[in-house]
Formats: structure tokens, C-alpha cells, sequence
């Protein structure tokens, strides 16, 4: 007969040792099903939500139909309230008030809705032997390989001088026509492809195609541009001068799908950071009123430093806790300061999955796992942790407490080796401020690229995560 019997050292190890394996080994055929409707949901909400515009607006639609009201539309608020602001069309904060004072603090869940993308230069039409092309500017750290001979569509808003904004989203749907930047063949491509991968395709050279039909007139100079200055001008009756005043982004054309024989994966272009953007979304409309007020922070620039208006350092986040306040009747000189240093914050972004592929730059033991739940980074930055935020230890140790308790499944790791490279958040702008802030989100490959990966079940880990911080910080 075979001896099952553990032995003291295998027990002992069983007790002692941080054993890590993948989520799904243990999960039920009924938490199976949860996460695949939850993911379901998420590639439906991010196929319409591309842009921050776009995601402020799917963002408001969701709310208005749970009860929140914008913060503007009330004169006051009381615990149970749930309210909105809105900043430019590209942030949000969402709050739903809690039972103390919000001077007692805020449980913040904070991540960024902006993703890498090309932008159209201010003069962007222009023709060139035959064919017409939009000039672009690349948004955030991006590979420029990576973007041409890819479907791409234009997302945006162009605004006229007489306040009049058009909305534009071409190449999304299938009777729409799609854009692509090209690349040279193999066959000519010796010189190109003797050059560092980073140089193989310039800045410069990411040049939208979108058109090669000349307009009939030979009187005309360049009659392939003012062809499709013509359609643009009957489609959303603006001239080439309205340009000027527009911010035209390009993005992937593909939509978001499942990965994989099994669906365990989802493939898709801005989960950075849309991905925790929209499980802290979720958590916070789905997460009972507590004792603290717990707020949503979806901003944007994280990905260009969190710089403007619109950035997480800028002053709109202190004007609505401010208004919080103000609106709770409690506000008082140097308040503010005493809620951000009585707050706790998860800056909710994305981390980076071990890729076996490229196994090099990344020190195993420290490395994030996808499927093996939400990945936290005690700190970021780079090389000797220059420019990151480090979580104190106490603070770790209270939300472990909590995940244990709720039963979902965490890991601890970093950006990398340490001298490889690094990266950095929105968590040590609110760190700044006296809030304690740790990074927590999904592990992704590719990140960055114009198709991201992320596991369903980490994605599901967040939202949970996310939810009884919301609940129990």
C-alpha cells in the first residue's frame, strides 16, 4: 500500500514557503463562468472606448444609468450619495459617500484612460505623388514598427470657430473604410532592416494613408487632396483650417477578443490602463456605501507624465475633493491636506507579465505570472528606484489582510531587472500629497503595443480587488 503520509519537511514547507501557481487550478466551474461573463463585458465596454473621450462618455452612461448625478447638478451630499465630476471630456472622479466625514478619509482606487496612440499634427492633410496623407505625432512610448501595415481608425473631435464639435470614430465599423501607415517590402528593405529596431521606421515617416482618387479638374493643383477635403467637408461640413482646432487620435482598427484555444486571454489594443480603469469603474459602482468615502480616479497624460489640465498633476483632483466638502458641509481652511494624509490609494495600473519569450530582461523570482492574480509593485521607477513611489510596509501588510481574507489570490513583483529598465505611475503624485499609495493591477504582455494581453482571470482578480478596498480599507 502506497504511503500518502506527509513527511515533517513537507509539511513544513506547505506552511512556510510563498508557494505561487496559476489561479485557474483552483477555481470553480462557477467562479470559471463569473469571469468569463465579467471579461466579456470588459472587451465589449473597450471596443467602444478607445479614446479618454470615448471612455468618459461610456464611463457617464454607465453611472447615469446606476443613479449617480453629476456633483455640479447638487447642492449637497450625504452618505449613500453617489456623484460624478467631469474634467474636459477626458477625466473623471467618482465617489460614493460614506458614513464618517470625509476628513476622516478616502479609499482611492486611481487609474489613467490614456493610451499610446498617434495624434494628427495640427497641418496634417497634405499630398504627395498621388496619394493623400494625414501627418501624425506619436502619443506616449510606443515601438514605431509596430504601427504600420496595421488597420488603424480615426477617433476625435474636431471643434469650429463657432463652438460647433464634430465627432469623428472612422474604421470601427465594418462598412467603414480603415487607414494604414506603410512599410517598405523585404525585397528593397536591405538598408532598412541593417538598422537598430528602433530606427528601422522614423517618427516622421508614421504617415496616415487615406486616399488615392484625384478630383475631376485640371485646373486644380492637388486634386487628390482636395478630393477628400471634399468628402470631409460633406460628411461633417469642415475645411482643411478646422484642423487646427481639432484632436484626432489613431488608433487600432481590430476590436478586442479572446486569446487562446481555452479563452483564457484577452487581446487587445489600450489595457494599458483601460483594463484597470474599467474593473475600478466597475468596483466602485458595484461596492456598498462604508464607512469611508470611496472614490474612482480615472485621469489622463499618464502616459506623456500626467502633465495639463487633464493630468493627475494638476489641481482639478484637490478642486473635487474640495467640492466634496464644500458640498458636505464640512469644509474648513487646510482640510484638504488632512483627508489626503487620513487616505489610502491602490494606483490602479498595469504591471508586466513574465514572458518566456524574452525571459532575459526579467529576474523570475520577482516577476508578475499571468493568471496568478493581481500584481502589486511595492515601488517603480527605475535603476535605483529614481522617480517611483515605495509603499510602506504596513500598508502592504493591511491589504494582505484583506485579500487573504476575501480569498483572492495576489502577487508582489517588479518592472523588470533592476538594471534593465523601469517605469513609473500616478501612485507618487497622490503619495506626494501624504496619501498612502501602492501600484496595483494586471500583469499585461505586449504592453504598449497596438494588442495588448492580459489573463481574464487577472482581470476578474482586480475587479474583486479593487471592490473590497473599496469595501473594507
Amino acid at each position: 500500500m502506497e504511503n500518502n503520509e506527509k513527511t515533517e519537511g513537507k509539511k513544513l514547507e506547505e506552511e512556510l514557503f510563498n508557494s505561487k501557481k496559476s489561479g485557474w487550478e483552483r477555481a470553480t466551474d462557477e467562479e470559471k463562468g463569473l469571469i468569463y461573463t465579467f471579461s466579456n463585458e470588459y472587451m465589449n465596454f473597450l471596443n467602444r472606448s478607445k479614446t479618454e473621450r470615448e471612455f468618459v462618455k461610456s464611463a457617464k452612461e454607465l453611472l447615469d444609468k446606476n443613479g449617480y448625478k453629476d456633483l455640479n447638478s447638487v447642492e449637497s451630499i450625504h452618505p449613500g450619495d453617489r456623484v460624478y465630476y467631469i474634467n474636459r471630456e477626458k477625466s473623471m472622479y467618482i465617489a460614493v459617500i460614506g458614513n464618517k466625514k470625509i476628513e476622516e478619509g478616502l479609499n482611492l482606487v486611481g487609474a489613467h484612460i490614456d493610451s499610446p496612440r498617434l495624434d494628427l499634427k495640427p497641418n496634417a492633410l497634405y499630398e504627395d505623388s498621388g496619394f493623400a496623407y494625414f501627418d501624425t505625432h506619436y502619443y506616449g512610448g510606443i515601438k514605431t514598427y509596430q504601427w504600420t501595415a496595421i488597420p488603424l481608425s480615426i477617433h476625435g473631435v474636431i471643434v469650429k470657430t463657432n463652438g460647433e464639435k464634430v465627432e469623428v470614430n472612422i474604421g470601427e465599423d465594418e462598412n467603414d473604410p480603415i487607414f494604414t501607415i506603410t512599410d517598405l517590402l523585404p525585397h528593397l528593405a536591405k538598408e532598412q532592416m541593417q538598422k537598430k529596431l528602433g530606427e528601422g521606421i522614423n517618427g516622421e515617416d508614421l504617415n496616415l494613408l487615406i486616399g488615392n482618387m484625384p478630383y475631376n479638374d485640371k485646373a486644380v493643383s492637388e486634386k487628390v487632396k482636395l478630393n477628400i477635403m471634399k468628402i470631409l467637408n460633406d460628411k461633417y461640413g469642415i475645411k482643411e483650417s478646422d484642423f487646427l482646432s481639432s484632436e484626432l487620435e489613431l488608433v487600432p482598427a481590430f476590436n478586442a477578443r479572446s486569446l487562446g484555444f481555452d479563452e483564457s486571454m484577452v487581446a487587445g489594443y489600450g489595457q494599458d490602463d483601460k483594463v484597470c480603469a474599467y474593473t475600478a469603474l466597475r468596483a466602485v459602482m458595484e461596492a456598498g456605501v462604508q464607512d469611508k468615502t470611496a472614490v474612482c480616479i480615472l485621469s489622463d497624460k499618464e502616459e506623456v507624465g500626467s502633465m495639463g489640465n487633464t493630468g493627475m498633476e494638476s489641481q482639478v483632483f484637490d478642486y473635487f475633493v474640495s467640492e466634496l466638502l464644500n458640498k458636505s458641509g464640512e469644509n474648513r481652511p487646510n482640510l484638504l491636506n488632512k483627508v489626503f494624509c487620513n487616505s489610502s490609494m491602490l494606483s490602479a495600473d498595469v504591471g508586466v507579465a513574465y514572458d518566456p519569450i524574452y525571459a532575459s530582461v526579467s529576474d523570475r523570482t520577482n516577476s508578475a505570472f499571468a493568471s496568478f492574480g493581481i500584481s502589486f509593485d511595492k515601488y517603480t521607477g527605475s535603476r535605483g528606484k529614481a522617480g517611483g513611489s515605495d509603499a510602506n510596509a504596513e500598508f502592504i501588510g493591511k491589504l494582505r489582510g484583506i485579500l487573504e481574507k476575501n480569498n483572492i489570490q495576489y502577487q508582489l513583483s517588479e518592472l523588470g531587472k533592476v538594471d534593465v529598465g523601469g517605469g513609473g505611475t500616478i501612485a507618487y503624485i497622490l503619495a506626494n500629497k501624504g496619501v498612502e499609495v501602492i501600484d496595483c493591477g494586471v500583469a499585461v504582455l505586449s504592453m504598449h503595443s497596438p494588442y495588448e494581453v492580459a489573463s481574464k482571470f487577472d482581470i476578474y482578480s482586480a475587479y474583486r480587488t479593487y471592490k473590497v478596498f473599496y469595501e473594507e480599507a
